[in-house]
């Protein structure tokens, strides 16, 4: 009895230390791909530099953007497909801005510390996830009920506390979450919602694609 006992013991130790190693090996990986995503980004900043201006993409930004687990913000959390620089399915009929968009959306709206930021379309949560590193607050809405449940789930679970998650229509913003140093919107419209206007600081700033209707999720 006492020799089955240990040698179960052994087993569970030995499979313990493989899921460990399969673990560490793929945070590793996960490291990796998202350094080369970063510097993908850094490089076709460069190359629009007519349309971004010599400076690029701030590296405050491209710090927080590398610092943040894409993979853990889609449907199979592959490193090898998150990382890429392209928009992926999430589900719902939605898709996650590929993280270019990302990043230059985040450089433009220009936050900094102390701001309070509301985004709008909360999608995956990524997005997010990214401005509650350069940011004090973020308040995001999703009308999409299981996306803001699952974005809001796994926010908490990686620590981001100081994002506030709503179900609700995101064309009327979140009043009582601000007013807002700035406004994200990360599904185009064909023209920007007045009640975001209202909602902004005096010198805040706005930031939204404008064109056909959801193109964009983050």
């Amino acid at each position: 009895m006492f020799g089955a006992y240990t040698m179960m013991k052994k087993l569970l130790l030995v499979a313990f230390i493989a899921v460990a190693c399969e673990a560490k090996a793929q945070d590793t990986q996960c490291v990796s791909e998202r350094a080369a995503m970063v510097e993908t980004i850094r490089a076709y900043a460069r190359s629009e530099a007519e349309v971004l201006g010599p400076q690029g993409i701030s590296e405050r930004v491209l710090e927080a953007v590398g610092q943040t687990e894409r993979h853990r913000f889609i449907p199979g959390g592959s490193c090898s497909v998150a990382y890429k620089d392209e928009p992926l399915l999430i589900g719902h009929g939605q898709t996650m801005s590929e993280p270019f968009i990302v990043a230059l959306m985040t450089d433009i709206a220009a936050v900094k510390s102390d701001d309070t930021v509301l985004e709008v379309g909360t999608g995956s949560g990524y997005q997010a996830a990214v401005l509650a590193r350069l940011v004090g607050k973020v308040c995001t809405v999703e009308i999409i009920p299981p996306l803001a449940e699952a974005a809001a789930k796994m926010l908490k679970e990686l620590g981001y506390d100081n994002v506030s998650v709503k179900v609700g229509d995101g064309y009327l913003g979140w009043p009582e979450c601000g007013p807002f140093d700035g406004v994200m919107v990360t599904a185009a419209l064909g023209h920007v919602p007045p009640p975001l206007i209202e909602q902004l600081k005096v010198s805040g700033r706005l930031v939204m694609p404008l064109g056909p209707a959801h193109g964009y999720s983050s």
